[in-house]
């Protein structure tokens, strides 16, 4: 092939590239469902689950990862369901943020890798930050009512 030919094709090839409509499912970055103090005490204090982790979990994520749309598949509705395991892995792995599924497959989204979620917002750096803190922590989910998600449509 000549440097000519090879160069026009890669041109093209760029072109395709830059004019290809992205997934009109997967919109950008969102905002950040948290507010700016709930952020800053995030990074600045353990992240506690239920002001930080469940109302991005609910806003970003469990609208597709519950039993009813995934059966069988990653359920982030209760803490039982969130830290199991199947083939592909451990979904949450207290303590564990680079062995758990639910933070490589968010910090994808961040790597421009596969997007996660695969339909809505894309979950911010301070968000991802956060997951990752609180598995970091230790993943602290409370039992009962508090530990449940909703599922917001």
């Amino acid at each position: 092939m000549n440097i000519r030919l090879l160069s026009s094709l890669l041109c093209v090839l760029a072109l395709a590239a830059c004019t290809t409509p992205p997934n009109p499912e997967t919109k950008p970055m969102g905002e950040n469902v948290l507010s700016q103090a709930a952020i800053h005490a995030a990074k600045t204090s353990p992240v506690d689950f239920t002001a930080h982790v469940k109302p991005v979990l609910e806003a970003k994520c469990v609208m597709c990862h519950n039993r009813k749309a995934l059966p069988g598949k990653m359920s982030l509705e209760t803490r039982k369901e969130a830290m199991r395991t199947d083939a592909l892995g451990a979904y949450i792995v207290p303590g564990h943020p680079e062995k758990s599924l639910l933070v490589a497959n968010v910090k994808s989204a961040h790597q421009k890798v596969s997007v996660m979620p695969a339909v809505g917002e894309r979950l911010t750096p301070d968000e991802y930050a956060i997951l990752t803190k609180w598995v970091k922590e230790g993943a602290v989910w409370p039992a009962g009512k508090a530990g449940m998600l909703k599922i917001i449509r």
